[in-house]
């Protein structure tokens, strides 16, 4: 499953950047019979319908000529949605004085579950400050998910 990502990405990351969008995720999963390929796309001003029916039409035929799923696939393009995950540095540094919600590994202070404004993302550790005012610092390899929270 990681190769298909990782082929997938590679091959809409030069049509996401001429159209101004970026990637935000990449899911694929086996389902009744065949897989299920689920592009999450995002840009300034957010994503519309036409923009995930233009991409869906360019994207689906590069993906069909290398075949990299074998046998039938559904292809989804949309919007994140609210509850954006938050994967990569340039997301946290992004959404820095949003509200996120964190789940980790392993716990800090007996919890694994957060959520918080987001204050700061640097050396590889991301800064939310709770509700109460207290300050929680996260490594990022102790982040399970990490999301928008509207």
């Amino acid at each position: 499953m990681g190769k298909v990502r990782e082929e997938v990405e590679r091959l809409v990351l030069p049509i996401l950047e001429e159209e101004g969008m970026e990637l935000v995720d990449i899911e694929y999963k086996m389902g009744k019979g065949r897989g299920i390929l689920r592009l999450y796309i995002d840009k300034p001003g957010g994503i519309k319908i036409d923009d995930c029916e233009r991409l869906s039409q360019r994207i689906e035929p590069i993906i069909d000529r290398t075949d990299i799923i074998r046998g039938h696939y559904l292809l989804e393009v949309s919007s994140p949605g609210l509850d954006r995950p938050l994967k990569r540095e340039k997301d946290f540094k992004r959404f820095i004085g949003r509200l996120i919600k964190v789940k980790t590994f392993s716990p800090i202070d007996n919890q694994k579950r957060f959520v918080g404004t987001l204050k700061d993302y640097k050396e590889e550790r991301v800064a939310l400050e709770t509700k109460e005012g207290k300050i929680i610092e996260i490594p990022i390899k102790n982040i399970a998910k990490a999301n928008l929270h509207e």
